[in-house]
């Protein structure tokens, strides 16, 4: 008959075994350094939950401070951070307007007010302003 600790550990192995399968899968279909699914991560953070951090990271071949952020609740967004995000327009209002000012070192200063949907070209009145050729 197989003690309770026996059992516990033979179920662990066999679980960790799992994981372990279905890590060295992914590890092998992607570059090194490439981000693991979160689907997997959820996996080890259950078995750390149920048999221990430093087991789990281990037996995984898992960074032990990256599988303790995620039992402890702190997530690493898996997806790429977005460098630049585009902002769509609103619909101009005919009531819309803005005032635009420059001032250089030297004390110079350009002050536009827009009113109404057209918009001129203020990249060329900027770069005329600080004398930045085309």
């Amino acid at each position: 008959m197989i003690s309770a600790k026996q059992y516990s550990s033979c179920t662990s192995s066999h679980q960790i075994d799992q994981l372990r399968k279905r890590l060295d899968a992914w590890r092998k279909s992607h570059r090194p350094r490439s981000r693991i699914p979160g689907r997997l991560w959820d996996s080890a953070v259950r078995l750390a939950r149920q048999y221990g951090l430093n087991k789990t990271a281990k037996a995984l071949r898992l960074d032990y401070y990256d599988l303790q952020k995620r039992l402890n609740g702190i997530v690493v967004s898996s997806e790429p951070v977005a460098s630049f995000i585009e902002l769509g327009r609103a619909a101009p209002s005919a009531s819309a307007e803005c005032f635009i000012e420059f001032e250089s070192r030297a004390g110079a200063k350009m002050r536009i007010h827009l009113k109404g949907t057209a918009v001129p070209d203020l990249n060329a009145l900027s770069r005329t302003f600080w004398g930045i050729p085309k």
